[in-house]
């Protein structure tokens, strides 16, 4: 249980000291506070992925993205008032202050609140070839080779049940047989899982237009073949609160120069930089789509998703980015497999 000074923090800290103080505390949130410990602000994983976008770097302060003014309840607002204000205001967290303007405790409502299961779908490509990883996939899906003891695809659908999510649909192609025949109907891990047969490869918009029924609120898609740790809740969230029609997670890449890169004004040198890191924002193969995108995809043919997004883009929908920064692993090479391998017990295992 964290101690409500663990997550107190003065505006002037870094970005880098606020995830430090958002991720021990694991509520997600920062509390900054001024030299007297009263409450003034309070600082999200969201406001820090914004600030990110924005162009801030980790060792920028803090003070031009927390949230002024936060809402804040008294120590003798009665719970039906704090639950009500919370839900009125799609807060997870509310801080409970005394008469002096420090706080006490946080009120955590989403526990209070939230229902058991979320009704999204989640839909999981698990048709690829796995050509990367061959000769281990000459005989086994992708999705199935074993990380940590147990298929990858197993852990997958192990974190979204985690967050609340127990409906999936699973795209099937090459070797689909063996998946359908470990998982089932989902039961034995008290989900329900539905299947998406594809007679060619479709690509992962492609496969959506294979759906039997399209879905009634928002779904998750995401490449059966990735570890994570992102928060699916809050994934979803900001999809829904932002009125998005297609959200991309995405995440920083760094790719660098392997010589010194010389800058030039015609013939003269201006500058020279010794082997810089041009960093990149990459799509991270995990998507939330409002069930309108799905007119989009023509039936039958193949798509990718980047083509859906341009698509989206060129009807003018709103098309967002959300930006992770917890753990991802794009399991398509060997040397991916086997650092996943190397990482999973210390991250996955409970």
């Amino acid at each position: 249980m964290y101690q409500i000074s663990e997550i107190k923090l003065p505006p002037t800290s870094s970005i880098r000291e606020a995830l430090r103080v958002i991720d021990k505390g694991a509520m997600k949130i920062a509390l900054v506070v001024d030299p007297s410990d009263r409450l003034i602000g309070t600082l999200s994983d969201g406001d820090i992925r914004r600030g990110i976008l924005a162009g801030l770097g980790l060792e920028d302060a803090i003070e031009t993205i927390y949230h002024r003014n936060p809402v804040t309840v008294t120590t003798s607002d009665p719970k039906e008032k704090i639950i009500d204000l919370a839900v009125s205001r799609r807060l997870y967290q509310i801080p409970v202050v005394d008469d002096a303007g420090r706080v006490v405790r946080l009120a955590e409502i989403d526990h209070l609140i939230r229902k058991e299961k979320h009704p999204n779908l989640v839909v999981l490509m698990a048709g690829g070839l796995g050509a990367r990883l061959r000769p281990l996939t000459s005989t086994t899906p992708k999705p199935m080779l074993p990380v940590g003891g147990k298929p990858i695809l197993e852990t997958v659908i192990g974190q979204f049940k985690k967050h609340g999510y127990s409906r999936f649909a699973i795209s099937l192609n090459y070797m689909g047989e063996q998946i359908r025949n470990h998982f089932g109907d989902g039961s034995k891990m008290g989900v329900e899982i539905s299947y998406i047969d594809e007679t060619q490869r479709m690509g992962t918009a492609g496969a959506l237009g294979l759906l039997p029924v399209v879905p009634a609120d928002p779904f998750f898609v995401m490449n059966g073949d990735i570890l994570t740790q992102v928060d699916f809740e809050s994934l979803m969230d900001f999809h829904v609160r932002n009125q998005s029609a297609a959200t991309m997670c995405i995440r920083e890449f760094g790719m660098e120069v392997p010589y010194g890169v010389v800058r030039l004004n015609k013939d003269t040198i201006v500058s020279i930089e010794e082997k810089p890191v041009q960093q990149f924002y990459v799509n991270a193969g995990i998507y939330v789509l409002k069930p309108q995108t799905l007119n989009l995809i023509p039936k039958g043919l193949p798509l990718d998703m980047t083509r859906l997004f341009e698509m989206a883009v060129e009807k003018g929908l709103p098309t967002l980015s959300f930006p992770i920064r917890e753990y991802w692993m794009d399991i398509g090479k060997m040397d991916d497999y086997d650092r996943a391998n190397r990482e999973f017990n210390g991250l996955f295992n409970e």
